[in-house]
Order: C-alpha cells, then structure tokens, then sequence
C-alpha cells in the first residue's frame, strides 16, 4: 500500500493532492452533517440511517487514503502518530474531567 500511495502523491504532486484531501474531509463533514439531519429530522427510517453510515464510512475511508499518502510522503510514522494521538486523548479527558467538578 505504502508504495502505491507514494506512486500517486509522486504522480499528481502535494498540492493537487492537498486539494484533493480538502474536498474528502468536506465530503466527510458533509455525510457526518447528512446522518445527524437524519438523527434529528423526526423522520427516522433505519434504511436511510444505514445507508447515512455508510456513505460516512466511505468518507473516511477516502480521508484515510489521503492522510496515508501525506504521512509516506512526509516520513511520518505511524507508531510515533498514535503516540501523540493517546497523549492529546488523554489530555482532552484530564480536561473533560475537570468541567465536570
């Protein structure tokens, strides 16, 4: 995968790629604002809640391509990336916690 995801970074070039990556987290934001209209709208039917999920899973999964491709590309590792992501969670629930007093 690594290698195929650098061949099309390589290919198109980082800033076609990166307005392409702002296009998918807008269509990922868009699925996300598509399935809480579903949630809210009173009109809830479980076919149009799949269907919701599904098109958000698809969204990430393109928001995931382009985010791998950017970290092959930069040399960001992913074990170093889950590091920081653990401590900026941990933080985020110190924080929780405290509102909570």
């Amino acid at each position: 995968m690594k290698e195929d995801l650098l061949k099309i970074i390589n290919h198109y070039g980082t800033m076609a790629q990166l307005k392409y990556f702002q296009s998918e987290v807008f269509e990922l934001n868009e699925a996300i604002i598509r399935h809480n209209e579903i949630e809210d709208s009173g009109l809830y039917r479980s076919s149009d809640e799949c269907f919701a999920k599904e098109h958000i899973k698809e969204e990430v999964a393109d928001v995931l391509v382009m985010l791998f491709q950017f970290m092959y590309y930069y040399g960001i590792d992913l074990e170093n990336t889950k590091k920081i992501m653990f401590e900026k969670i941990a933080r985020q629930l110190k924080r929780i916690k405290e509102e909570e007093k």
